[in-house]
């Protein structure tokens, strides 16, 4: 009897990350079908699969989306992890946020890295440092001011982003952090939509709200067991990094002032109390931030963009980056020749 229930437990778990997996690559390849979903609808060209580190993989890709009409001044940088459980999805599934951020006069970096299982943490982690110290390096050339960076991401995304943040502004002792702050970079805003913001300990979720379908709570499990492993406690300090939740909640002092930070999470969606815990850490070190929860909605519902609350999720995303980037620099006017 107990071998029948850990296969029927087997199936329902496999059942479900296919379902969820399926779910997400077809919503993206049919929105992408869409007339509206046309770069040069809405004057904005990509630049697609460029490697930002060697080894051939299709994981050290990103695509750069930048509007047509830059006039003579460099843009603000947004440098964008997609989510997806650390498991599943890449930046051809997200080309949404590419899109969305440069129709608002952004230079959009939109980065793969490698996925767990296969490649657990920190390896999804180490090809974010990888990618941001490509970025730093080649902004300018593309247009873009590598002196306002916004880092994001949504749900492991935002994890990513978060960890990544914090690695650029404390000074730490692992190798991966070290590399991270050696870079210099200090970002001008954190956005972390709807981020699980601790991946180990995912029965927290459990224990905050009893009822969690068994859905969600294998699919959270499925998140913790994937990047972690079934012993997380074995990766010692580096946890800090998969947990950067758990680290803004600490005494540590960041050498570097944390950015800025714009949280956002539906209230229906499970991933509710890492944003509520975020925004309570921010708030007890001074860090200007804002929190805003929207009613009913569930896991990155920004993504769904015919929604109400998804425009104004977004709406709320750029009146935040126009309050806290300073004001751009003239580009260079090579740049300006050679892309005029």
């Amino acid at each position: 009897m107990g071998e029948l229930a850990a296969a029927a437990t087997w199936l329902r778990k496999r059942a479900g990350a296919a379902a969820i997996d399926n779910f997400f690559r077809g919503a993206a390849w049919l929105g992408s079908l869409h007339p509206n979903a046309r770069p040069q609808k809405h004057g904005i060209e990509v630049l697609r699969d460029l490697p930002y580190k060697d080894g051939g993989r299709k994981e050290y890709l990103l695509d750069v989306y930048r509007p047509k009409a830059r006039k003579n001044k460099k843009l603000p940088v947004v440098f964008y992890i997609h989510g997806g459980g650390f498991r599943i999805l890449s930046k051809d599934t997200h080309w949404v946020m590419g899109l969305a951020f440069a129709r608002q006069g952004y230079l959009v970096f939109n980065i793969s890295y490698r996925l767990a299982p296969a490649h657990p943490f920190p390896a999804g982690l180490e090809d974010c440092v990888d990618a941001l110290a490509w970025v730093k390096k080649n902004a300018e050339s593309f247009g873009g001011d590598a002196e306002r960076i916004v880092i994001a991401g949504e749900s492991a995304g935002a994890n990513l982003s978060t960890a990544l943040t914090a690695m650029c502004c404390f000074r730490r002792e692992e190798p991966l952090a070290k590399r991270a702050f050696d870079l210099g970079i200090v970002p001008k805003a954190l956005l972390p939509y709807c981020g699980i913001l601790q991946v180990s300990d995912a029965a927290r979720f459990r224990r905050k709200k009893p009822k969690l379908s068994e859905f969600f709570g294998d699919r959270l499990f499925e998140v913790e067991h994937a990047y972690l492993g079934r012993e997380p406690g074995r990766h010692g300090a580096l946890l800090a990094l998969a947990d950067p939740l758990v680290l803004l909640e600490s005494d540590a002092v960041p050498e570097r002032p944390l950015p800025p930070c714009f949280a956002t999470v539906g209230t229906a969606d499970p991933l509710l109390d890492d944003t509520r815990r975020l925004a309570r850490a921010l708030a007890k070190r001074s860090v200007p931030h804002e929190a805003r929860y929207y009613p009913g909605e569930p896991h990155a519902f920004h993504a769904l963009v015919w929604r109400p609350n998804a425009r104004q999720c977004w709406a709320d995303t750029y009146r935040f980056l126009a309050e806290h980037l300073p004001e751009p620099q003239p580009a260079a006017s090579d740049y300006v020749a050679a892309s005029a």
